[in-house]
């Protein structure tokens, strides 16, 4: 069975983007994002595969979630239901949902693992917010807390949680 794995960086209050957009950047995170990913499905909703300056991920089997029954995309597989994303992955060791908020509230129940940055920073015009869960459901496997980086005036921490 396939290991569903939620990615995303959240900051204060939840929040996790503006106008379709991440909301801030963190290369560092993004080099994290890249090497989990590398080598397997990723799982996102429309408006996020839009926000992606140059379409499909490369070296990623994109999985794009529409109610759009007529949507063809380049470089993605189009199902319509979170259900039909599980059943295209279903051989893969581990599936990566990357957003957005629809996408990781459908997912939530079903996520065996998540891998937070939490961004400590409050960003007021964000209008996109990861689902509340009970951190009591989860065990810490992984922590590493950057101090402010030359790029950011924040600091921000990788969280890994398992489901228990």
């Amino acid at each position: 069975m396939t290991k569903i794995s939620m990615i995303v960086a959240i900051a204060k209050l939840q929040a996790i983007g503006q106008n379709n957009d991440l909301l801030a950047y963190i290369p560092k995170d993004l080099k994290r994002f890249k090497a989990l990913t590398t080598g397997h499905t990723i799982i996102m909703g429309r408006k996020t595969f839009d926000s992606l300056p140059n379409g499909a991920l490369p070296n990623r089997r994109n999985i794009v979630i529409s109610r759009n029954e007529a949507l063809k995309i380049e470089g993605a597989e189009v199902v319509h239901s979170p259900e039909a994303a599980i059943e295209l992955c279903k051989n893969d060791e581990e599936a990566f949902v990357i957003g957005g908020a629809t996408v990781y509230e459908a997912f939530l129940p079903k996520a065996n693992k998540l891998y937070l940055t939490l961004i400590d920073q409050f960003f007021n015009d964000a209008d996109t917010f990861f689902p509340e869960f009970d951190e009591s459901e989860w065990k810490e496997t992984y922590r590493e807390e950057v101090a402010d980086d030359h790029q950011n005036d924040f600091s921000y921490t990788f969280l890994d949680l398992e489901r228990k």
